[in-house]
């Protein structure tokens, strides 16, 4: 059962749902987490406005709700949802882009929010191709053209693993996953699908 405070709301968090990146928290009351089933649009409680709000609203920045978690207290929610845009009203992906000194944070929170935001940027090269980007023509060029290129990227990685550079290692494993989630891409198959695979293998 979930608890609201006196005011009537709970804290909720937002989560990018493909990349897990934490991109806002807001608050929600009754009405909102309602509201937010029936549409499947984020909706929550301005609580300087006293009123309800939906993201996206004015800016077109929406959240597609995916899921929504309770904590075992069951007095904060998490929010699973994929944004339309920028979250942050300052055009930032995420309102957790800065440190405690104010100054931007490097890299997304995890890291490993990259893989999704690379996919996500090559899925929107093969919906728009443009003639000088190497996405859209390796894409154009077929499992064949893909493939050919992961065999060669494969074979780099393990002489720079000989070669025990970390440094040289890390840049050809980045090819390497780069060029796969484009035969991803080119074959229909999202990301999320081999990240299910992991999950169903992993056996603590």
């Amino acid at each position: 059962m979930l608890k609201f405070d006196h005011s009537g709301l709970i804290p909720a968090i937002v989560q990018h749902a493909q990349t897990g990146e934490v991109l806002m928290l807001g608050y929600m009351n009754e009405e909102a987490l309602r509201l937010t089933h029936e549409t499947g649009r984020v909706t929550f409680w301005s609580r300087s406005r006293q009123a309800l709000w939906q993201k996206g609203e004015t800016s077109g920045n929406q959240l597609r709700l995916v899921a929504i978690r309770q904590d075992c207290d069951g007095d904060a929610l998490l929010v699973l949802a994929e944004p339309a845009g920028p979250t942050c009203h300052t055009g930032e992906r995420s309102c957790f882009h800065r440190d405690l000194q104010q100054q931007p944070a490097q890299a997304s929170a995890p890291p490993s929010a990259i893989l999704g935001r690379l996919a996500a940027l090559i899925r929107a090269r093969r919906d728009t191709p443009a003639a000088e980007s190497y996405t859209a023509k390796l894409l154009s060029g077929g499992v064949d053209r893909i493939g050919k290129k992961i065999g060669e990227e494969a074979a780099e990685v393990i002489i720079a693993a000989k070669n025990s550079s970390h440094a040289e290692l890390a840049y050809e494993l980045a090819d390497l996953f780069y060029h796969s989630l484009v035969l991803l891409e080119s074959q229909g198959l999202s990301a999320e699908a081999v990240w299910q695979e992991l999950e169903r293998r992993y056996k603590p």
